[in-house]
């Protein structure tokens, strides 16, 4: 078995992880999150989207945010663009990175972005062209890669046929992600070599739910594959609004646990990570939702 010797983890908590919180999440705290993650050591952080407040009004504050902050070298900051008005809107803050969203189901794309998924690259098209022409890197999220909470499971050919028109657009990278959880090491392997067939090794991260308690094992099936890039929200934070029931991201803090016990350099100070993860869990007002985070914090406690 071939593993990667190390591992880059792009933390998405204070974006994906906060967009379904109910409660108002102040500015300053999310600003908070970001300072503390790139302190624990994570090169590459999410931070926010430029959607509709109508439709994510917890985003609402993505400038306040963004000119907020203060940046760390060598840090990539990468910010969701559903439209070219938001792209307009981002750019203004000067990300490092936009990120793109498709789905390899038809039906979510039609719940989620109210088009078929052809159209929904036609309109992102010029968005990737901007960004391209600004200097700016580009990433594709795709959805649902393995399973769909209106189609039910997804065959990997849909899967390749997303990664495909992605790569025609000139999106530079992919996330392979388990929407809503139910992925198996099996069925997640398909979906990657899927995406192979138009991207390489590189340019592709694991995104995993745990909604079935299946995200390490398909991190570990990934990384078996010698995919590198994976993607995590701290405290397990996450969900997401156009899927019922889908759980939270896996823990970033679990993940790093696994991988450093395998040898694996992240280039993150767990014990600093777990601090994030309790700083947001306490403004939220609850425990974090990572088993390792848990055990620390009960272990610094007895």
């Amino acid at each position: 078995m071939s593993l990667p010797s190390q591992v880059r983890i792009i933390d998405v908590g204070p974006r994906d992880g906060l967009q379904n919180e109910k409660q108002p999440v102040p500015a300053a705290v999310k600003i908070g999150l970001v300072h503390r993650l790139q302190a624990a050591g994570l090169k590459e952080i999410e931070v926010t989207s430029y959607v509709s407040p109508k439709w994510v009004p917890q985003m609402a504050d993505n400038h306040e945010v963004m000119s907020g902050m203060t940046r760390q070298g060598g840090v990539r900051y990468s910010v969701l663009t559903p439209n070219l008005k938001g792209y307009e809107s981002a750019v203004l803050d000067k990300p490092d990175e936009i990120v793109v969203f498709g789905a390899a189901s038809e039906a979510f794309s039609q719940r989620n972005i109210n088009c078929t998924i052809a159209e929904s690259i036609e309109r992102f098209a010029p968005i990737v062209e901007a960004a391209r022409a600004a200097g700016i890197a580009v990433r594709g999220a795709m959805s649902c890669t393995v399973g769909c909470p209106y189609e039910g499971e997804i065959a990997p050919e849909r899967v390749g046929y997303l990664a495909g028109l992605m790569k025609q657009i000139g999106v530079q990278r992919v996330d392979v992600a388990d929407t809503i959880g139910v992925g198996t090491p099996l069925k997640v392997q398909r979906a990657m070599e899927a995406a192979l067939q138009h991207y390489g090794i590189d340019q592709i991260s694991g995104h995993f739910h745990d909604t079935y308690g299946q995200a390490l094992s398909n991190t570990l099936a990934a990384l078996q594959m010698g995919v590198w890039n994976f993607q995590s929200s701290v405290a397990g934070l996450g969900g997401c609004p156009y899927a019922k029931g889908a759980t939270g991201n896996v823990a970033t803090e679990d993940l790093v646990y696994l991988l450093h016990g395998m040898g694996i350099d992240t280039g993150i100070d767990l014990d600093e990570l777990v601090d994030a993860g309790a700083f947001i869990s306490d403004q939220l007002d609850r425990k974090p939702n990572s088993r390792v985070a848990t055990a620390i914090l009960n272990k610094r406690a007895a």
